[in-house]
């Protein structure tokens, strides 16, 4: 099992991929992957906060009004 920050990132992975660096091709490659990542994370909290305000709208409008009486 590898260890997981917060954000998901796969740490001994990381460091596995950089201790394979040695050459400019792959320190691209592994620059390329820690890019494409933290965007697909970027996308996915992104996708999770409109979720969210949408369920928060749906809600609210079955709610209606706080305080009025039906």
């Amino acid at each position: 099992m590898t260890k997981q920050d917060d954000a998901g990132y796969d740490l001994d992975r990381y460091r596995k991929l950089l201790a394979e660096a040695v050459d400019e091709t792959k320190r691209l490659e592994l620059i390329d992957i820690v890019i494409k990542e933290g965007a697909r994370d970027k996308l996915e909290t992104q996708r999770t906060s409109d979720r969210l305000a949408m369920t928060a709208a749906t809600v609210a409008r079955v709610l209606g009004p706080l305080g009025s009486s039906r």
